[in-house]
């Protein structure tokens, strides 16, 4: 299994938005563009990179390594209902949104709390930790 770092892999996207930014502007924008990256996008990228573990897509070293693949592993059984849930978390939903939506569908509470708590995404919140 490829190990991937966030610290790595989201520093290059922000290089990338600085020079997009700075093409942008005609000039080099430095910092001000890597904080407008990290306030922005970092919160939704974080989001994401979470996800791709959870799911066992990718194998990002900073989260820990037994919550990788656990939506595929503990959720076989609701597999559909799983993958509706973790659709609505990359969408930036929160565990309120997920929990109004099944209320609304009629959906089984008992097993998206389950799912919910599990994942435990609000715990996996994190600010931009590398530095600017």
């Amino acid at each position: 299994m490829v190990q991937l770092s966030i610290r790595e892999h989201s520093r290059r996207e922000i290089d990338r938005h600085k020079w997009l930014a700075s093409q942008r502007a005609g000039c080099d924008l430095g910092e001000v563009a890597v904080k407008e990256w990290i306030t922005l996008h970092w919160s939704g990228y974080w989001r994401a990179r979470c996800m791709e573990h959870l799911q066992g897509k990718a194998y990002w070293t900073e989260l820990k390594g037994d919550d990788f693949g656990i939506l595929e592993d503990r959720f076989q059984h609701r597999a559909l209902l799983a993958d509706r849930i973790a659709d609505r978390l990359k969408a930036g939903q929160e565990n309120l949104d997920i929990i109004q939506w099944a209320l609304n569908w009629h959906i089984d509470m008992d097993a998206v709390l389950d799912i919910l708590a599990t994942l435990d995404i609000n715990n996996k919140r994190m600010g931009y930790p590398f530095g600017s």
